[in-house]
């Protein structure tokens, strides 16, 4: 018999009701918000939406769902994809140099399967090293986005190509006339072909991987399998949104795909998916792009500089993750659990001695603290640190292993003085950069505002002393303050609220990018002071003015990180961040502190840059994220924490520039560097890796 309340609904089905609304609580309030934000600007508007209206931001919001969807894939298996911009720019102009100028009438079908079999081959090759190999999503697919973006610029240098206008008369046109747009339509197939494959086996298998890949292994799920069919599925997406920006544009352009990294996270995030992985979907990330859209439309009506579309997208990503990290299951709700149950163990006395624990993980074999450990002394000092030195010393040999070629292929290297003194100067920037990422990479995160903080501080530093030597005085100090607030908002975000340190530092680095356009109004002003221009370019003694500093800062760098309690601290909590905190060690004091670090030394390159070229330019940083990341791995440290030497990022500094100066005496394109930076850096994590861990 059927039994029903006396309200008329069968028992149980107001609590399932309510635990669907739960479960689905994020896509809605999306929706809500789109919804909320539309009718603003309808509101706003000084005439009513019209039809043509409509379609047109639902065409101006399609690239960034489209990718954004792909990317939401990759997000909740638990990984990371930071070559789907890349990816955009490549099928674009695959498809804008390879169509036939005279073909006015292309095969739409096609083009469009061509644009997503390339997005697939991406996919493919990022899914090869992350399944197969598994390796670290985030390096992997930084590594591809310069492999990529290489390949991008080797095909096409600048904007330019055709596309053909029937592809833009069908995804630009009307599905339906004056009913439905037909970008509309493209979105409401994706979105059924996700509700079809999240109810597949490879669906299920999906959120059992992003929830827990351990646990889907042991319940036979193959979780190899599922990843790399992720990334594949993830690079169809980004394939179909490269197929529709050529639809847009009707043109090619290499770097049309750069912008959409960080609007993307902020998409996937609005629209409810967890970073981590496990819990969110498609549809949200749907909604997520188009309140983006719609935000950065109002400031375009409310006739606000363009110059702020960064610094909303960068607002909005941080809001929505702050948001998301309200629920019991967020990183910040672990956390706060974390430290209460620190305070009770505390209280009990369940505590180990901090240097019991801390002295198991230091390099060098140091005893935490000057403390006096009761073990045998090594034999000698090269079997005390073997370990470190088998890491390390690869950097040194294949560094000599280039000095070789280059004096085979261009002559006159080990007994050129001129030669070995550029080596050094070029490489100090690298050098730099290197003890700030490495210091955060030991901890086991990653500094993704490298670029626009080495940018700002150019800029600033430029603007403030406009050639004068006196105002160097003030002009640095207050641009390395600004730098340590910048990465204390980076470490804050980290530590107090729980975030990821990707989301944080990639946030990070659009409010930078937004407040050097603002205060540069796109066009920087200013020259550096001769006394900067002479460190990096003068001589004394017939050596240039930096090489002695960097050998004070290389000094420094190294006791910094292994002889003092500091860089102790550092290795235990990238080791491991429970052990290291239940044996004493503040580690939210320590995380801080490393990424003011890395922000005080992309500063430092900031200003040493625009001493060497005279003057600070927009986007002087973008060439150096790969290259900090590179230099630290190629240097034997591992790329999840805790293993790890200066001298061996050195060294890694050392071979990336040599390597640089052997390309730059060939003939090969610029564009090339790239794609051998992403290769290099591809083959020193596979063969420097832990063997344990993969």
């Amino acid at each position: 018999m059927n039994t029903q309340s006396m309200t008329g609904h069968p028992q149980g089905s107001i609590p399932r009701i309510r635990q669907d609304l739960r479960r689905h609580q994020a896509v809605l309030v999306a929706i809500a918000v789109f919804v909320g934000l539309f009718g603003l600007t309808n509101a706003i508007s000084p005439y009513p939406l019209t039809y043509f209206d409509v379609s047109f931001m639902a065409s101006g919001g399609m690239t960034l769902a489209l990718a954004a969807m792909g990317q939401t894939m990759v997000i909740l298996s638990g990984g990371f994809d930071l070559s789907a911009g890349a990816t955009v720019s490549l099928v674009n102009v695959v498809l804008a140099t390879q169509m036939d100028p005279a073909d006015f009438e292309a095969n739409v079908a096609l083009w469009t399967a061509i644009g997503i079999g390339t997005g697939m081959v991406v996919g493919a090759f990022n899914g090869f090293f992350v399944a197969l190999l598994r390796l670290q999503p985030i390096v992997v697919t930084l590594a591809t986005m310069f492999i990529v973006q290489g390949v991008t610029l080797l095909i096409m240098d600048k904007p330019g190509g055709f596309v053909s206008p029937s592809l833009g008369g069908f995804y630009l046109g009307d599905a339906v006339p004056n009913l439905l747009p037909a970008s509309v339509l493209v979105i409401g197939v994706a979105v059924l072909f996700w509700v079809w494959l999240k109810n597949t086996r490879f669906g299920v298998s999906l959120y059992a991987v992003g929830s827990d890949p351990a646990a889907a292994e042991a319940s036979g799920m193959r979780r190899m399998l599922t990843v790399f069919l992720t990334y594949t599925f993830a690079g169809g997406f980004y394939g179909l949104a490269g197929v529709f920006v050529s639809a847009q544009t009707g043109s090619g352009d290499p770097l049309v795909g750069n912008s959409l990294l960080l609007p993307m996270f902020a998409a996937v995030v609005i629209g409810g998916t967890r970073l981590g992985g496990g819990r969110g979907g498609l549809l949200g990330t749907v909604f997520g792009a188009y309140i983006l859209m719609i935000v950065v439309n109002m400031l375009l009506t409310l006739n606000i500089s363009a110059y702020y579309s960064t610094i909303a997208e960068s607002c909005v990503l941080l809001a929505a993750v702050l948001a998301g990290s309200m629920s019991k299951d967020s990183p910040l709700a672990q956390k706060l659990q974390a430290a209460g149950d620190y305070l009770r163990a505390r209280r009990g006395g369940l505590l180990v001695s901090q240097r019991e624990q801390v002295d198991r993980r230091l390099p060098f074999s140091a005893p935490a603290g000057g403390a006096r450990v009761a073990q045998a002394r090594p034999a000698s000092w090269w079997k005390a640190n073997a370990s470190t030195l088998r890491y390390a010393l690869p950097a040194y040999g294949a560094l000599l292993l280039v000095l070789i070629v280059t004096q085979v292929t261009l002559g006159n290297v080990f007994n050129n003085f001129g030669y070995w003194n550029t080596l050094l100067v070029l490489s100090a920037f690298l050098a730099i950069l290197a003890l700030g990422q490495g210091a955060v990479i030991l901890t086991g995160g990653l500094d993704l505002s490298v670029p626009w903080t080495i940018a700002l501080s150019g800029i600033l530093v430029a603007g403030v002393v406009q050639g004068s030597d006196a105002a160097l005085a003030y002009a640095v100090p207050l641009v390395l303050g600004i730098a340590v607030a910048i990465g204390f908002l980076n470490g804050l975000g980290i530590v107090a609220l729980g975030l990821s340190p990707i989301v944080v530092t990639l946030a990070m680095n659009g409010l930078l990018q937004g407040a050097a356009l603002l205060w540069s109004d796109g066009t920087p002003a200013g020259f550096a002071a001769p006394a900067l221009r002479w460190i990096m370019t003068g001589k004394l003694l017939g050596v240039t003015p930096v090489i002695p500093l960097l050998a004070l800062f290389i000094i420094g760098a190294v006791l910094m990180l292994g002889h003092t309690a500091f860089g102790r601290r550092i290795y235990a909590l990238g080791n491991s961040e429970e052990a290291a905190r239940l044996s004493g060690v503040k580690t939210g004091r320590v995380l801080i502190s490393v990424y003011i670090l890395s922000a005080l030394c992309a500063a430092l390159v900031g200003i040493l840059l625009t001493g060497f070229s005279g003057q600070a330019s927009l986007g002087m940083g973008d060439d150096y994220l790969l290259p900090s990341i590179a230099v630290v791995v190629v240097g034997g440290a591992l790329i999840t924490g805790g293993r790890g030497h200066y001298m061996g990022m050195f060294g890694g500094a050392l071979l990336l520039t040599a390597m640089q100066m052997l390309l730059a005496g060939t003939s090969l394109p610029y564009a090339f560097r790239s794609v051998f930076f992403g290769f290099v850096i591809l083959a020193a994590v596979i063969a420097l890796r832990d063997r344990k861990g993969g």
